[in-house]
């Protein structure tokens, strides 16, 4: 059986050492302070931005409603679109019964190929305009993760990146520091191997 290494071992990075410079310590403690942030905050991030996504999408539910309407023109011609692909969704005069009871007329998206006189299904906003029909909640569901999951994906690459920026910038301090070591070092060093 194996023996665990004891504490003492495995913390040696932490422990006094003469070749131990300030500028390790920073950086050690910028990568952790880092990947604390990305885990925590990219995934608080994650979950706001999901329940606020969701919360819109169960408002757009709330205000948009589908009423049934009369087709006073036929939609059968199919428009092509840059592709050449058909389009599905025309603009035709439909004909409606608001609910205080008056007959409304108006141009709203509906599928193609239907003849004037059938009924279709269009969807108005609270203020009566037409609308795209809401998303049903298990899309709204699964968007909203998506929306999340980028969130927090995008605030752990900036986080990432400052954190990058802050090691870099370390790099550089490091790097003039030991030029100027070695201006001062090497002439004398050089003198005595040659």
């Amino acid at each position: 059986m194996r023996r665990p290494k004891p504490l003492r071992r495995r913390c040696w990075r932490w422990r006094s050492n003469p070749l131990r410079r300030r500028d390790y310590i920073v950086e050690t403690w910028i990568v952790l302070a880092m990947w604390v942030v990305i885990s925590l905050g990219g995934a608080l991030v994650g979950v706001v931005t999901a329940q606020a996504a969701e919360a819109s999408f169960a408002q757009l539910r709330h205000d948009r409603h589908s009423v049934r309407v009369v087709l006073v023109e036929s939609t059968t011609r199919a428009m092509q679109t840059v592709e050449g692909e058909t389009n599905r969704r025309v603009r035709a005069r439909i004909r409606w019964t608001a609910p205080d009871g008056s007959v409304r007329t108006g141009r709203a998206p509906v599928d193609s190929g239907r003849r004037a006189g059938s009924r279709v299904t269009v969807w108005l906003d609270s203020n009566g305009r037409f609308t795209e029909k809401p998303p049903a909640a298990k899309a709204a569901a699964v968007e909203a993760g998506t929306l999340g999951t980028g969130a927090a994906l995008a605030f752990g690459g900036l986080v990432f990146a400052a954190g990058r920026l802050a090691r870099w910038r370390l790099d550089q301090r490091r790097y003039d520091r030991w030029a100027r070591e070695w201006d001062q070092v090497g002439p004398r060093w050089g003198r005595r191997t040659t």
